[in-house]
């Protein structure tokens, strides 16, 4: 791919002055054009040192509306950042819809020059170039539109163009550098190219010899791709609610997961009470314990209404010291995040190295009501289930301690609490007419709690199914899982 920019291609000065006004216009018509529409560009910018990235995203800021582009320079990682799985940093910058979000250096670095430099082998950066390329289709999926460009130099020009920046005092600390492993770039760059060039999110390369076509060429591929999707018509409105089809339990299974859970075991008041003074401390410990190691936890809480969710967090924060943890409760989707991918809004609250999120209702919320209530239709919904794996294992393999959490109740002892709640006057605030609903519905939540038990109960974040008949045996079982899994990991 790199060979077919190293063709000596230009552009004079008349025919850029001339055709760049009318390039300019149609370029700001779609990016105003874009405001209206649901769906996100994401542009990289990327390629060989010298090549004037820098310039070209100056170029391009300089071309579009500013109310609607947001540009992201990342270089060095940052403590927090560090702190995080390594897409952290890119996930939070992603743009909303209707926005262009610039890439200044991108995924694509650090696997690139790990491998250059001989800290990776090549397995290792196919693996993080395939994880690269899901996560694009990911994003593609959801609806962002792709524009990847490498500006590529060839050998003889490179080394002049970083004379000259040295000259001016804009060299970069590395650029000389990498420049000794040129042909070690090159074919490595080569590669990820390759490999990451996908129907949904291809490669544009450019060749940077001349700053003129350099800039053209570029702009003139934005236009193309923002016209293509746009003439293409508006795209389904995301969150629009749709007929749901009914959820199925799994094919060949004679029953659902759900119906082998027993809720028959019960717990003493004095046998809870030793129980939990136990758990709690042993809990207490080791929180602390994997503070001073960096070890962050996750925990996710799905379960039935009137399950229990919020009181069993509640046993589980009262092991936690106030500064180790912080609880997100999920409800509907706000503006903001309804711009954003689905997991954005749980991207953003993942705890620093040493810290604990408790997510009440999570990010299965896809598969879960957004399935059964038609917010989500077939093919975001049945995608969900890879993307959501592959989400929890960069948490797992970051160091992030995953505990997942079903709670099992009856029908029968819902309807009860139901029926309790609205008669105990501080009870009656948690019973509204969507919990009534959701319970006729009891049969098709079950087929996708059913799906995603199975599908999502990984080697590396399993699911725990609790028996939550019983509130004090609920809570046990959750809290001797977490010290379990904790101690294990430490």
């Amino acid at each position: 791919m790199l060979a077919s920019a190293e063709l000596g291609q230009s552009l004079s000065r008349q025919s850029y002055e001339a055709e760049l006004p009318a390039l300019r216009a149609k370029l700001l018509q779609a990016h105003l054009d874009l405001r209206g529409r649901k769906f996100p560009v994401v542009l990289i910018v990327s390629g060989a040192d010298g090549s004037g990235k820098g310039e070209l995203v100056h170029r391009l800021n300089e071309w579009l509306d500013p109310r609607g582009v947001e540009t992201q320079a990342f270089w060095a990682t940052s403590e927090e950042e560090r702190e995080r799985p390594p897409f952290w940093r890119f996930w939070r910058a992603l743009p909303g819809r209707g926005r262009i979000g610039i890439l200044f250096g991108s995924w694509y670095t650090q696997p690139i020059i790990s491998r250059v430099c001989g800290e990776t082998k090549r397995d290792e950066l196919d693996s993080a170039l395939d994880r690269i390329a899901n996560f694009e289709q990911m994003l593609v999926a959801d609806g962002a539109l792709f524009v990847k460009l490498w500006l590529h130099l060839p050998r003889k020009i490179q080394k002049k163009r970083l004379r000259k920046l040295e000259d001016e005092g804009r060299l970069a600390p590395d650029d000389w550098k990498h420049f000794k492993l040129y042909d070690r770039f090159a074919k490595v760059s080569e590669r990820a190219l390759r490999r990451t060039d996908t129907g949904g999110a291809p490669w544009q390369v450019i060749e940077a010899t001349d700053r003129r076509f350099r800039e053209f060429t570029a702009g003139t591929i934005l236009l193309d791709a923002l016209r293509a999707r746009l003439d293409a018509g508006p795209a389904p409105a995301v969150g629009k609610r749709a007929p749901p089809p009914a959820a199925k339990p799994r094919a060949g299974a004679k029953s659902s997961i759900l119906d082998h859970v027993d809720l028959t075991p019960r717990l003493t008041d004095a046998e809870y009470a030793r129980q939990l003074d136990n758990q709690q401390a042993a809990l207490s410990k080791l929180a602390w314990a994997a503070h001073e190691k960096k070890r962050s936890m996750v925990f996710v809480f799905e379960g039935w209404d009137a399950a229990g969710k919020g009181s069993a967090i509640r046993r589980v924060t009262q092991a936690l010291d106030p500064r180790l943890y912080r609880v997100v409760g999920i409800a509907a989707p706000t503006d903001e995040e309804r711009a954003q991918h689905y997991l954005w809004r749980f991207w953003r609250h993942l705890p620093r190295a040493g810290f604990t999120t408790i997510f009440d209702r999570s990010w299965y919320g896809r598969v879960l009501v957004e399935r059964v209530e038609g917010f989500a239709g077939v093919g975001e919904w049945s995608r969900a289930y890879r993307e959501i794996n592959e989400f929890e294992e960069e948490l797992v393999e970051h160091g992030v301690v995953v505990n997942k959490f079903w709670l099992q109740i009856s029908q029968a002892e819902q309807l009860r609490r139901f029926k309790e709640r609205q008669t105990v006057a501080y009870k009656r605030y948690k019973i509204t007419e969507e919990d009534w609903r959701n319970r006729k519905q009891w049969d098709d939540y079950k087929g996708a709690v059913d799906e995603m038990v199975a599908r999502c109960g990984t080697e590396f974040a399993p699911w725990t199914i609790v028996a939550a008949n019983d509130k004090k045996f609920a809570r046990i079982q959750i809290l001797k899982t977490i010290v379990d899994r904790l101690r294990a990991a430490l």
